[in-house]
């Protein structure tokens, strides 16, 4: 089982806040050997920010230039370089723990791309892998992964381009590739792919592939959420 929680349109700031804050109610169970299963499916559209992984060092003039645009700029601590988010794209974070799964962060990310491959499939579209991680309709990347895992506890995930604005790619070399392109699947079906029409399909693939059956989150388990998201933000205050 596995609980979904449509966040809507948000700042990355404030998404992270709610990720960390399961990924700390799943890492706090496992250390104390609590068998509460807190595997949460988040899926949202965000504000235009432009994130960076761990690896990245992207110069400051090329971040204020960013910046410039309208867009906000967030150094992460997933996997990979430089991409952006924004409206029009399904952003999807598993916090799960990979033991109720297959134990392996490579068999995790594979089963990321599996889910957008079938997505794919289904609209007619042929996609695939590369020797670089994301889901590539020949050329041009359809979707973007990036990751984290603390035993066994994921964080961060997958970016779909459903029916977003495409544009904001052109300012970067998005993760980090030089010779490639981005698409979505509006421009590759010349269909109305938006996210509200995708996130069904979305689910139903996720379900397939990774074994599982997702349930909405319910509203109890979402205020409680958010006031450990708003007490944690107290304590930095006061700190």
């Amino acid at each position: 089982m596995v609980k979904v929680w449509k966040l809507g349109l948000m700042s990355y700031d404030t998404a992270l806040k709610i990720q960390l804050t399961i990924a700390r109610k799943h890492l706090d169970a496992v250390m104390k050997g609590i068998e509460t299963n807190y595997d949460t499916l988040l899926l949202v559209e965000h504000k235009p920010v432009y994130t960076v992984g761990i690896r990245d060092e992207t110069p400051k003039s090329d971040v204020l230039r960013l910046r410039e645009l309208g867009a906000e700029f967030k150094k992460t601590n997933r996997g990979g370089l430089i991409t952006f988010h924004g409206p029009g794209q399904l952003v999807a974070y598993p916090i799960i723990n990979l033991k109720h799964f297959k134990p392996s962060v490579k068999c995790y990310v594979h089963n990321l791309e599996e889910t957008v491959i079938q997505i794919c499939d289904e609209l007619g579209i042929k996609a695939n892998r590369s020797p670089h991680t994301g889901v590539w309709v020949d050329d041009n990347k359809v979707a973007a992964i990036g990751v984290h895992a603390s035993r066994y506890i994921t964080t961060h995930g997958i970016a779909l381009n459903c029916d977003n604005d495409l544009s904001w790619f052109d300012h970067i070399d998005p993760c980090g590739i030089k010779d490639k392109g981005v698409t979505s699947l509006t421009k590759e079906t010349g269909l109305n792919c938006c996210v509200e029409k995708m996130t069904p399909l979305f689910l139903k693939k996720f379900d397939k592939v990774f074994d599982c059956k997702c349930e909405e989150l319910d509203t109890n388990a979402q205020e409680d959420i958010l006031n450990s998201v708003y007490n944690n933000l107290l304590t930095q205050t006061v700190i």
